[in-house]
This record gives C-alpha cells, structure tokens and sequence, in this order.
C-alpha cells in the first residue's frame, strides 16, 4: 500500500520512482481516488525533476491500461494493425489519404484522433464536415468498418487512457503542458491502448509545429521512440517540415475537398495533380508504416506499392467504403462537391507592398498565425463548447520561394460575411512574408528517428 503523498514527495526530492509507485497513483487517478490538487503536484514535480526512461515507459503503460485495451485477435484481420499519429499541423491533412492508402496495401488502420487544439486542426473536425459521419460509433461498427474498408478513423471513447483525460485537464490549467515525459506519456498512452502492431510518429517542426525549436522536437520524438519500442509496441518518428501550411488549404471542408482530389487524382485548387509537399510527406509516412507493418521489404518497394494504389483508384475505394460504413453518403468519393458546405464569399487576397517595387518572394510564413487566423472565422475552437462551422478556411495557398506580384493570390478565402474575409485577409497579408530576401528553403523530411538509432 502507498500514500499518494509520499510518491509525490519522493519525486518531489529528485528519486526516481518505481513501475508499482507510478502505475499505483495512476490506477488512483482513474478511480477518483487522487485528488486534482495531487494530480497537479505530481505534474509539477514531474516538470521540475523530468523522468528517467523507464519511468516513462512505466507511466505511458500505467496510463495506457486505466482503461480498456483494444485486442483485434477476434478480428481475424488478415494485415498489420498500423496507425500514424501527428503533434499536429495547419492544413496537415494526411491521416485521409494515409489511412486509405495503407488499407489499399493491406494494412489495417483502427485511428483514433481527436479535434483540433489550439491553432492546429483536429481530423474528426475536418470528417464532421462530411453529413452523416459517425465519429463515435459502437465498439462492432469500428471493428467492423475497420476490417471491411481497411481504415476506420473515430474520436476517443471515455474508456481509452481515462487517467489522461484527468492528468491532462489538471495539466491545463497549471502550467504543467509543456513537459516531455508528460507530453510523451499522454500521446502514447491513448495511442498503444488501440491495440496496435506497430506506429509512425509524425513529429512537426517549424512555426506551426506543437514545440518551439527543432532540437525540443527532435527530443520529442527520441522519448516517443524510446518509450514506445519500450512498452512493446514498433515505433518510428519522422521529423517534417511545418514552416508552411502543408497541403494547400487549411479548414475543415476544404481540406476533406482536397484529400478526396488527392486520393483521385483530379486536380486540386491550384490546377496540380496533388500538391507535391503534401505527397511527399505523406508518402515517406506510408511507407514507414509498410515497412514496419511487413508488407514492404523496403521503402523503395512500399513507394512502388502505394503510388499503385492511388493510380488504380483502390485507396480512394477504400476511403469511401470507410465514410459510407461510418454513416456518411455511399456516393461521397463520387459527388463530394455535392455533400461538403460551401462558404458565402471565395475570393482571393493579395500581398501588400511598400513603395514602388511590386513584386517580391514568399519568404516567410507564420504557419501558427494562419491557424489561429482558421480559428477566428470559426473553423477551429477558441473555447471547448465553441461550435464550427465547416465551411471557412482557405485554399489556394501560395508556397515558400514562390514569387509574387500585385495580381498573385496568396491564397482563396472562404467565408461567411465580407467583414470576416476581411479580418482574414488581413491576418493572412501580416502572416505572410513578402521581401526581395534570398528564400533558403527547408527539407520536407528532416530525419527519420528508429530505435535502433537510439541505442
């Protein structure tokens, strides 16, 4: 038997805890029988003292069994269970396709995502824009849509990593968010209790990423990798790029517009047969998850695998099978224009110059004010209990190293009222960087991070 009190003093005075101390507190914390005052003690004494690995292994797994731990064996599925997961992005839009294309190689992909947070956006936001879509189905419906369509993407039930839900409220609301081991602990532990084969962790960096530098990134996605590979479940992270909006819209609808293109082929709002970042990262993320899953030797081999499947149609079927087994329309792959909401008003906004010169290079982006600038017109959540409308958002977006004159559009705005597009186009002219400076461009894919690269 242990005091709640004496495991928080214990780390309080810089003592590494043991796997029963920690998983002890966490069961307590499940149970409501840990205060939220010791809960945010025990956050604070984590964020001053750090963790060793193993007592982050120890936590990931204490938070991950608090609640149900979904076992696919009656499944019977004839694949890996694979899934990717994101610290999050502006106009990141590839769990669509990637969980489609995956499933068309013969990976089975149980996501589970959540809404957006801050100024980056949610995947169940952007698949709620579709009528009909169940993002809370019974446990048989995601099993099912999961093994019949290959890929199944929901929002967290109450019984996955309940003590999460309670550390991270507490976390919230006491300065505590911004820590590592805590950081590492909550992604996985609502990650590994679906049940999976093996993860890709996809780690952003740059003006719109979740951390501030690179290298806190980098360490960022190290722990994920360690803590994992340690729990028992294959992990890789890959480091991309968000120093600018990743696809070539960011909102709800627009982007699930622009998924669908990609995964058809048609051209999307800048006339191009998918945007060429976005394809690369979410290629390099597919593939990692082929080869990690056994069904690519190689990721030479898995590029082969699923670039066939995008030409044959077979990982847009897939994604339609998933939203119709969902209970959105059994056309939507098909008339998806017909389905989404459109915004009142869609016109561009240009780049405003000083002087007399009048044309000039993107240099720059403030990728985190532009998702900020989605969350103003009502298409992410200032507050929980916020509504959203789908409809808002850009398209269109001009590109780094792109240059510009008065009649280039930095992007389209779709909004619902001429004062709305005009707070938009303002924030967007001030996020955006236009100057006759040298463009010195950064990779898409910066590293790629195994956990035999740890050791």
């Amino acid at each position: 038997m242990y005091l709640p009190q004496e495991i928080i003093r214990k780390k309080r005075d810089g003592e590494v805890l043991t796997a029963e101390e920690i998983n002890f507190f966490i069961q307590g914390v499940a149970k409501d029988t840990i205060s939220e005052g010791q809960i945010a003690a025990f956050a604070m004494t984590i964020f001053f003292n750090e963790m060793t690995m193993q007592e982050r292994i120890a936590l990931t797994c204490a938070m991950r069994d608090s609640g149900m731990v979904i076992d696919w064996s009656h499944m019977n599925f004839t694949g890996p269970i694979v899934d990717k997961h994101s610290t999050g992005g502006v106009g990141d839009v590839t769990s669509l396709m990637l969980g489609a294309m995956v499933a068309a190689c013969g990976g089975f992909v149980p996501m589970i995502s959540g809404r957006g947070l801050g100024h980056t956006g949610g995947t169940l936001d952007k698949l709620e824009s579709i009528p009909g879509y169940n993002i809370m189905p019974s446990n048989e419906v995601f099993g099912g849509v999961t093994k019949e369509a290959g890929v199944a993407i929901i929002g967290q039930t109450g019984n996955l990593a309940p003590a999460d839900k309670r550390v991270y409220a507490t976390r919230d609301i006491t300065a505590t968010v911004d820590n590592i081991s805590l950081i590492t602990a909550s992604i996985l532990s609502k990650k590994l209790a679906a049940g999976l084969d093996s993860l890709v962790m996809d780690v952003k960096v740059g003006s719109g990423a979740f951390m501030p530098t690179y290298e806190a990134s980098e360490e960022l996605a190290q722990s994920i990798v360690a803590v994992a590979n340690g729990a028992g479940t294959t992990t890789t992270a890959i480091l991309t790029d968000m120093n600018q909006v990743l696809a070539s819209s960011a909102g709800n609808a627009v982007e699930v517009r622009e998924a669908v293109q990609f995964l058809t082929g048609e051209k999307n709002s800048r006339g191009e047969v998918r945007n060429p970042r976005l394809l690369d990262v979410t290629i390099t993320l597919c593939a990692e998850m082929l080869v990690l899953g056994k069904l690519a030797d190689n990721t030479e081999q898995a590029h082969q695998q699923l670039q066939a499947v995008l030409d044959d149609g077979s990982a847009a079927q897939c994604f339609g099978k998933m939203v119709a087994g969902l209970g959105g329309p059994q056309d939507f792959i098909q008339n998806y224009d017909a389905y989404l909401p459109k915004a009142d008003i869609i016109k561009p906004v240009f780049a405003k110059f000083d002087g007399d010169k009048k044309v000039a290079t993107v240099t720059a982006m403030d990728t985190r004010a532009i998702g900020m600038a989605v969350v103003s017109m009502g298409g992410g959540r200032k507050v929980a209990s916020d509504p959203i409308d789908y409809a808002v958002g850009f398209d269109q977006f001009i590109r780094l190293g792109e240059t510009v004159d008065e009649q280039t559009p930095l992007a389209m705005i779709h909004a619902r009222t001429e004062e709305q597009w005009q707070q938009a186009a303002d924030e967007l002219q001030q996020a955006i960087t236009v100057s006759d400076e040298v463009y010195v461009p950064t990779p898409n894919i910066y590293r790629q991070i195994r956990a035999q690269d740890l050791s």
